[in-house]
């Protein structure tokens, strides 16, 4: 797949941000911000918008990578992958209940970095198209329950009454409540009787 997108990248260590920033470079990824605390983060995630965050678990300050990433998730639908010298089952635990989308633990290798950023993208993809189609779903549902139940039509000309009352024709009020359409023809019994010269009586 390609890897042209936008990348933030949080890392307390500037050394260490200036070789992932050229890494990731490499990869052809667009470092669209850097930051060194959580507070930092979550500010340059809402500025930048990018299509993933890269974030280190220890920052400085008070704050930390998981408490930052809880408050973007906030305000913000944006992947994050973790980046971590940490491995405590506990706090890794905690990263992943953040909805994380990965997580490597250091000293990692260019491949292991790149193929961890590749996947995460196409599983938040995935996830939201699939949210895409629930909603489409959902939506349809919500149109054919329009049209059930009992509906008032008029006996002789076939119009329905609609729910403030109007009468319809019944393609106008099947085309609004739905995304049904009509094309016209004439059935097989009714051309004879309106056009005998056309459509020839059918033998018995």
């Amino acid at each position: 797949m390609p890897s042209a997108g936008k990348l933030m990248v949080v890392e307390d260590d500037r050394h260490v941000a200036t070789v992932l920033e050229a890494r990731l470079q490499t990869f052809g990824y667009q470092v669209c911000g850097t930051a060194r605390s959580g507070p930092a983060a979550v500010r340059g995630t809402l500025e930048h918008r990018p299509d993933l965050v890269l974030m280190d678990i220890l920052l400085e300050g008070d704050m930390n990578g998981i408490e930052a990433a809880e408050l973007i998730h906030q305000k913000l639908d944006v992947p994050i992958v973790f980046i971590t010298c940490l491995s405590d089952q506990a706090m890794l635990d905690r990263a992943v209940k953040t909805n994380a989308y990965g997580y490597i633990l250091k000293p990692y290798d260019n491949a292991e970095l790149r193929y961890t950023i590749q996947i995460a993208l196409i599983k938040f993809k995935a996830a939201k198209e699939r949210e895409e189609l629930i909603e489409k779903l959902e939506q349809a549902l919500l149109e054919v329950k329009k049209l059930s139940g009992l509906l008032p039509i008029c006996a002789s000309c076939k119009k329905i009454r609609d729910e403030n009352g109007n009468w319809q024709p019944i393609e106008d009020y099947i085309h609004s409540h739905s995304e049904a359409d009509f094309s016209h023809g004439i059935c097989s019994e009714c051309g004879p009787k309106l056009y005998p010269g056309i459509f020839p009586l059918k033998k018995r």
